[in-house]
């Protein structure tokens, strides 16, 4: 059973057990792009849309601490590599959970990719991470991806659920990982990992139906929600993107419902 502060933070994140995270810590990694240049603009506008959660790096969180109450949950980001190094695939701990009890998060949330050399110290932060929120009662989310020289396909169903059990056997309470392409294989994802799987977005889809189809997708696999950051905060309107998801995802709407157009 989960400590009292993790299921109270929980409970913030995952709404009747349903979320709407939108990632925000590309800063790091791929400098100010398109969405994020102004990042007090780019959360107001997520949280007018009805987003649970906003992964953000410390550095930022008080640029945008304004937006954050009982509605919207700050989820610290803990992973750093950036773009022009020649490791970009290498995750570090740039953060400790205690900074993040520092800034007021609901939760914090580590970057896992497996699949290449440095697979060992990407697993040990996450676990040295988990050790650290179980005694401190903040949860995990641990975004795991299957990336690097030996992943051939990564959507292939067989990868996809071995990475994200892997974040629940390492003490995640919620895993992000990439979709495997139908409400079918996907849903052997959801079946092997015990605890909440979200939907990653992944790159900018060519519009915002693909967008939407992957959020149904998803749920119809029995996935808890989303966590998208492209497909979300570089669309024309990133507020009625979020409230479109948000519709879909708490209401129950259908994508005809909430598409544009």
């Amino acid at each position: 059973m989960a400590a009292p502060g993790k299921e109270i933070r929980l409970r913030r994140i995952l709404p009747g057990g349903k979320a709407l995270i939108v990632a925000m810590d590309h800063g790091v990694s791929s400098g100010p792009i398109a969405g994020l240049e102004d990042i007090r603009k780019a959360v107001a506008n997520v949280a007018k849309g009805g987003a649970t959660g906003i992964v953000l790096h410390r550095g930022v969180v008080r640029f945008a601490r304004d937006y954050f109450d009982e509605r919207l949950a700050l989820i610290l980001h803990l992973s750093a590599s950036t773009s022009v190094g020649p490791r970009a695939d290498r995750k570090v701990l740039v953060t400790e959970v205690e900074d993040a009890i520092a800034c007021g998060a609901d939760a914090i949330s580590v970057h896992v990719n497996l699949g290449g050399e440095d697979d060992d110290g990407m697993l040990q932060d996450l676990g040295s991470t988990a050790t650290a929120c179980a005694r401190f009662g903040m949860p995990l989310l641990a975004m795991m991806y299957p990336r690097g020289p030996t992943i051939k396909n990564p959507y292939e169903v067989e990868v996809v659920k071995h990475v994200a059990r892997v974040g629940a056997e390492l003490g995640a309470d919620v895993v992000k990982t990439l979709y495997t392409g139908s409400p079918e294989t996907f849903r052997e994802v959801v079946r092997g990992c015990p605890v909440p799987v979200l939907v990653a977005g992944g790159p900018k889809l060519d519009s915002e139906r693909a967008a939407l189809e992957l959020v149904e997708g998803g749920l119809a696999a029995g996935a808890a929600g989303v966590s998208f950051g492209r497909n979300i905060f570089q669309a024309k309107d990133p507020s009625g993107m979020t409230r479109a998801i948000a519709r879909i995802l708490f209401d129950g709407a259908s994508i005809d419902d909430v598409a544009p157009g």
